[in-house]
């Protein structure tokens, strides 16, 4: 026991008679013991580091996130849309989530690229039809006259209106329908409301109300409309579009078509702002391009986008654009016994 004997931490040693029995059984057990140990302890650390990096990584863990795989494919952002009047989408900032943004007043199924679409068809078709019928009827019925007395007469101008409607017509109800598979009326909002009387006395009282305004305004004391109320027949001709056709095709264009995409865009204010301007800018022509019937039709077009907003229903902006045209046609027949004199007035 006097000798010295292989520490554990030494490899097996080569024995040799210098040992006796003894001191060689001692020397197996220790080293035996060691080298378990040692293993255990190797065993036991990778274990608990092991056990320790799952518990960080864990998603109950609120103190350390699990660290995505550096190999994974970058994330990228959904591309923009193509649409000039589709809502912007929310840029990021240092890497923070977008925020959730609440749904858009109105969503309608088009495009502002199919709007823009109907107002140049819309263009081309009444220049194109209007030179027809002008060509059409030089050399059918009025062969004899110039193309000049012949585009004065309102009957011509209320043919080529009526084929214009429905050219424009048609190609709306192709687009929803065609395109993207919505019933027509459904897809416009018509939505015909319940208080039928109560938006026709709207219109009428709008009436007298831009009226006052009217009188305050410099108004035209010659303008192109007026000459279509200058025989009786082409007068309850305009009277007759002026309450059905008229009002249904602006309607449908602008309260139908150009709100929604505009309100989703820019929101309810400017929807019915941006709406209203173009209406009245299309009068101008009829009423000697005055600025004053212009922003009385503007007005017209501010209260029929408020009701189109507040009922979300055309029909119900297409009421309160026919009491409006109504009660000025009713006026004109009582004042001018029949359309034998007519003054000045203002039809949207």
């Amino acid at each position: 026991m006097g000798k010295q004997l292989p520490t554990a931490s030494c490899r097996w040693p080569v024995l040799s008679d210098q040992f006796s029995p003894e001191e060689v059984w001692i020397f197996d057990f220790r080293f035996v013991i060691a080298d378990w140990t040692r293993i255990g302890n190797r065993k036991l650390a990778i274990g608990s580091q092991t056990v320790r990096s799952r518990l960080l990584s864990s998603s109950d863990n609120p103190q350390i996130e699990p660290q995505p795989l550096s190999s994974a494919a970058p994330q990228t952002s959904a591309p923009a849309s193509s649409d000039p009047f589709s809502p912007a989408p929310a840029a990021l900032a240092n890497g923070a989530p977008v925020p959730i943004m609440p749904p858009p007043v109105e969503n309608p199924v088009w495009s502002g690229w199919d709007v823009l679409v109907i107002a140049a068809l819309t263009f081309v078709t009444m220049i194109v039809l209007q030179l027809a019928v002008l060509l059409g009827a030089h050399w059918w019925r009025y062969p004899h006259e110039s193309l000049s007395d012949v585009a004065q007469k309102p009957i011509l101008l209320l043919v080529s209106q009526f084929l214009i409607y429905a050219a424009v017509a048609a190609f709306m109800v192709m687009l929803v329908e065609g395109k993207y598979h919505v019933p027509f009326w459904q897809a416009v909002r018509w939505n015909w409301p319940r208080g039928v009387w109560q938006l026709l006395g709207l219109g009428v009282g709008l009436l007298l109300i831009l009226s006052l305004l009217q009188s305050l305004l410099p108004m035209p004391k010659d303008t192109p409309f007026e000459h279509l109320f200058d025989r009786p027949r082409d007068a309850y001709l305009i009277s007759l579009i002026a309450v059905t056709l008229g009002p249904l095709m602006e309607e449908l264009f602008f309260r139908g078509f150009m709100y929604p995409v505009l309100a989703r865009r820019f929101g309810v204010v400017w929807g019915i702002i941006l709406t209203a301007l173009p209406f009245g800018l299309i009068h101008l022509p009829q009423y000697g391009w005055a600025w004053g019937a212009a922003l009385v039709i503007f007005l017209v077009g501010v209260v029929c986008g408020v009701v189109r907003a507040m009922t979300k229903s055309v029909g119900a902006s297409f009421l309160v654009h026919v009491g409006y045209n109504g009660a000025q046609m009713v006026i004109a027949v009582v004042a001018t016994h029949g359309f034998r004199h007519l003054d000045a007035m203002i039809t949207p």
